[in-house]
């Protein structure tokens, strides 16, 4: 692939932005650029009424192979450097930032993972809300085998979503596993032969649905589990009393009462 093209190429049609990972000749690794793409990304996807779901896929042989060693490496420190600078817009450094935006975007993100999910690839990942993979997918935390740990927001994705010892032991051996045994574990939601057609057809489904009442659902998801019980539940009453009556709330039940497809409006 020329330098000339884009890292990360965006589509959206009928809500759903298709997200991919344009560097297949590298197996979709992490340089510079695709950390600054991924975050460019994201940031579109945020500014964007119009959409609903997202599905973030890979070009080419892999999902993503992780961190490019050889253009870091010939870069120098400078460009390290650039990878640890934040701004006032998240609590994430850009090289994290890459993955987290995929968390802060307000609509569900899908990963459709194929070939190989390793390190920062894997990263990226597990800050989307649901992971279709095929079962010979091999995924992996394998920082370790370099000297160093997942720092790419994996404290705030990976240790929710398995269990802390299997994190743990995950983190301490950086070993490959399949899409079957990621499915097991919880690192991913759904086996399929071909992740991206089921990523898609699951993006339109939550597509069909009320766009607030998803931006609500996600909002939900991400704060309950940082709050305590009284917290947890006063937000979910704060979330929930914009939707009570409001159009697309009318709406939904209409579609419902007369069995018809709801035209929902995207907000503001």
């Amino acid at each position: 692939m020329s330098d000339t093209q884009p890292r990360v190429t965006i589509s959206i049609e009928s809500g759903v932005a298709e997200v991919r990972l344009n560097r297949a000749d590298k197996r979709n690794g992490l340089d510079l650029a695709m950390f600054e793409a991924l975050v460019d990304a994201g940031k579109q996807i945020l500014a964007d009424r119009r959409v609903r779901a997202v599905v973030l896929s890979g070009e080419g042989k892999a999902f993503c192979a992780g961190l490019d060693w050889a253009a870091f490496l010939a870069s120098g420190l400078e460009v390290g450097g650039k990878l640890l600078e934040r701004t006032a817009e998240s609590p994430a450094n850009l090289a994290q930032r890459a993955c987290w935006i995929w968390a802060e975007v307000p609509v569900p993100v899908i990963a459709a993972i194929h070939g190989v999910a390793l390190g920062g690839g894997l990263q990226l990942a597990l800050a989307c809300d649901i992971r279709v993979a095929t079962p010979d997918a091999q995924l992996a935390v394998m920082e370790i085998r370099y000297g160093l740990i997942p720092d790419m927001s994996a404290s705030k994705t990976l240790l929710q979503l398995v269990r802390p010892d299997v994190a743990r032991e995950l983190m301490y051996t950086g070993r490959t596993v399949s899409g079957e045994e990621a499915a097991r574990l919880g690192l991913v939601t759904h086996l399929s032969a071909d992740p991206l057609t089921t990523a898609r057809e699951l993006a339109r489904t939550i597509a069909a649905q009320s766009p607030h009442a998803i931006r609500a659902a996600k909002a939900l998801c991400n704060a309950a589990p940082g709050l305590d019980t009284a917290a947890a539940f006063a937000h979910e009453t704060a979330l929930q009393m914009p939707l009570l009556g409001s159009a697309n709330q009318l709406e939904a039940v209409r579609a419902v009462l007369t069995r018809r497809t709801a035209e929902f409006q995207d907000p503001e």
